[in-house]
């Protein structure tokens, strides 16, 4: 086993979660990509015969729990690499290759906060998402 199902082992017998052979199996799936991956490409790497409703209801989970982060803009999920420690996700998206970096912020930054307070928003989670060109696309 690896860290991070390790990590998530531990994070469901302290939270009272149950780690289901789905649940599992999503995670394991997502944690040897080399890259995010869309729901369907997830399923299709699954066990035969696992519905679409079975992943996406572990990917919810995983999300929620944070070990799990959805690219929104580009309809894609990844494990975190922080090891599921921050209230929000930041990602680098190249436009050109399609390579996703997570940048790791753990804060957000102080304008941001700031529209928070003054607006007396009650803000859960957030994610940011930059779109542009990576190191070797660019040159």
């Amino acid at each position: 086993m690896n860290k991070i199902i390790n990590a998530a082992q531990a994070h469901c017998e302290e939270h009272g979660h149950r780690l289901t052979e789905p649940r599992r199996a999503v995670l394991e799936v997502l944690t040897t990509a080399e890259k995010p991956m869309g729901a369907y490409d997830i399923i299709a790497a699954m066990p035969s015969g696992t519905k679409p409703p079975t992943v996406y209801r572990a990917l919810e989970f995983w999300e929620a729990e944070g070990f799990v982060h959805r690219i929104g803009s580009i309809g894609l999920y990844t494990v975190c690499g922080a090891g599921h420690r921050h209230s929000g996700a930041q990602f680098m998206v190249c436009d050109k290759c399609g390579r996703v970096e997570e940048a790791h912020l753990c804060d957000l930054p102080e304008p941001i906060n700031r529209m928070i307070r003054e607006r007396q928003f009650a803000m859960t989670r957030w994610n940011l998402e930059l779109h542009g060109l990576c190191r070797s696309c660019a040159a």
